[in-house]
């Protein structure tokens, strides 16, 4: 038999989901008040692989959904392992789940979501694996735009949207997510945590939250790079609006001058030509 997890929202409305499901038949199981934020649903019907069974789910879940995943990577990032009844203990074996046939039906019931909470984060994990890919992608030319000394396409307002990107990936994996602590439900349930933490490690997560982050820091390395880009040739244009502001005031002080104002122009001048040479010389510097 074949145990198959997908993600195909950020969030769910469970209370919700949970009386659609019941109105079709399906009904919801009990878990421990620790556990407030997962919901098991049972069918006493046989389990069916076909792809109707499927498109049932889907379009259950659609109506439930809050900022959903495109269709595509849905189906394309999805995890399947195969199950089956045993004896002793449960536990993950050579990349089967094995369930025990002895464990009252509470306890078998903790032990899969055990299983199906580290399937699940692998999936979570996936789906932001392929945002932190399509963000890479987004920027990798500008490290090459900025070697060759070339003009960087990107407004103020476009880096800004980046920085937010990254920012929001970023809390999504290191805060919001299990993905680098075990779960509190977990800690007083010595046997689940085991069970929860070799599925973990069998799925490579914790190998692979650090790639991503070492992604992440090296994006956010550029991002920064390019706000302070944006910052300096913001800086220079507000320096050369003052300079042409003061060269205005200055040919106008010059137009009203008299011979007896010879020395409040001379003063102009030498304002000007003083801040004109720290601003050619600051500019040097930059450069």
């Amino acid at each position: 038999m074949q145990c198959i997890a997908f993600a195909t929202a950020d969030q769910y409305n469970l209370p919700t989901l949970s009386v659609d499901l019941t109105q079709h038949g399906f009904h919801e199981v009990e878990l421990p008040r620790d556990a407030a934020n997962v919901l098991v649903i049972r069918s006493d019907a046989s389990a069916k692989t076909d792809d109707s069974s499927f498109i049932f789910f889907f379009r259950v879940l659609e109506r439930h959904e809050s900022q959903p995943y495109e269709v595509a990577l849905v189906h394309w990032e999805n995890e399947e392992i195969n199950y089956t009844y045993g004896e002793g203990n449960t536990k993950l074996e050579h990349g089967n789940f094995i369930l025990s046939k002895h464990s009252e039906e509470h306890d078998a019931v903790l032990e899969k979501f055990a299983f199906s909470n580290a399937l699940c984060l692998s999936v979570k994990l996936a789906i932001w694996e392929v945002s932190l890919d399509n963000f890479v992608e987004s920027i990798q030319s500008i490290p090459e735009t900025l070697k060759s000394g070339t003009r960087v396409k990107l407004s103020s307002a476009e880096v800004m949207q980046k920085i937010g990107e990254l920012f929001t990936l970023r809390h999504c994996i290191n805060l919001s997510s299990d993905l680098l602590l075990t779960p509190d439900f977990y800690w007083d349930r010595e046997n689940l945590e085991k069970i929860y933490d070799k599925t973990c490690q069998f799925l490579s997560i914790n190998r692979r939250v650090k790639v991503v982050n070492e992604k992440l820091e090296h994006c956010t390395q550029l991002t920064d790079l390019m706000r302070s880009h944006l910052s300096e040739k913001h800086s220079l244009r507000l320096e050369w609006m003052i300079v042409i502001l003061i060269t205005i005031e200055v040919s106008a002080a010059a137009r009203r001058v008299r011979r007896r104002d010879t020395r409040q122009l001379r003063s102009h001048l030498v304002l000007f030509l003083s801040f004109l040479f720290f601003f050619c010389r600051r500019c040097c510097l930059k450069w």
